[in-house]
């Protein structure tokens, strides 16, 4: 299925989680300045390099939707997580002499940039590491969805997804211990058996686009070439057309 590119544009998608490190909640300094120095190794590789963050580490707007919020404004405070962490990891790279800039879809122009198709194009020619923050700018969007997006706007040559597990399994291999791991898999295979490694708008989205997804261990930031990994299909799963 995968057919061996080359890859020089990547949007690299991040949980929140992250940067928690080991104090289960928020913004570990040691956890960030880390995942810095990863980021650093991905473009001194020769990579130009966009990143998606979640907010999750900070709040989750799904869970404070109840019948005091609705889900528009809990959406909202979650999108401004997203801000917090991408500003953190700029000033983390930025202090390792490595250039990034944040770029967010929910205005707020005294904090940082509102993102436009033609500053991340200028950006990422730079050099720059871009992060993207603010999801979509929208409620009832995931940061998954907002990489799918930005992925097809950049036309990056591949999403990449770091997750807790080393790519995509027919069920959930951390409550499964019988779950099959697939090494390539289909846009439409994993919309038809619901395969919950991100929602249907990001999938939907990349098949439309023709974006290839590697989905891989977060654990492997630092540690591994990311030209390399894309060159092991063993060390994830490929979701791309037959």
């Amino acid at each position: 299925m995968h057919k061996k590119i080359p890859h020089k544009r990547v949007l690299l998608k991040l949980s929140g989680e992250t940067l928690i490190g080991s104090q289960g909640f928020g913004i570990q300094q040691a956890a960030l300045e880390q995942l810095a120095q990863s980021l650093k190794t991905i473009k001194d590789e020769g990579l130009q390099l966009g990143v998606v963050i979640g907010g999750g580490n900070l709040f989750r707007g799904i869970q404070l939707k109840n019948d005091t919020i609705p889900r528009t404004p809990a959406d909202q405070i979650g999108m401004l997580a997203t801000l917090m962490n991408g500003l953190s990891l700029e000033q983390a790279l930025n202090a390792i002499g490595c250039s990034a800039r944040v770029l967010t879809a929910l205005e707020c122009p005294r904090v940082a940039e509102t993102y436009t198709w033609h500053k991340a194009t200028e950006y990422l020619n730079k050099g720059d590491i871009l992060i993207f923050s603010g999801g979509t700018g929208n409620p009832y969007f995931t940061t998954d969805t907002a990489a799918a997006l930005r992925a097809s706007e950049i036309q990056a040559d591949v999403l990449m997804k770091a997750t807790k597990v080393d790519g995509v399994y027919n069920k959930d291999p951390l409550k499964h211990k019988d779950a099959i791991k697939y090494d390539t898999i289909t846009y439409s295979q994993v919309l038809n058996d619901k395969l919950k490694i991100m929602d249907a708008t990001a999938i939907a989205m990349c098949r439309e686009s023709s974006t290839p997804v590697f989905v891989f261990n977060m654990n492997l930031l630092g540690k591994e070439k990311m030209g390399s990994l894309l060159d092991k299909p063993t060390m994830g799963t490929w979701i791309a057309d037959q």
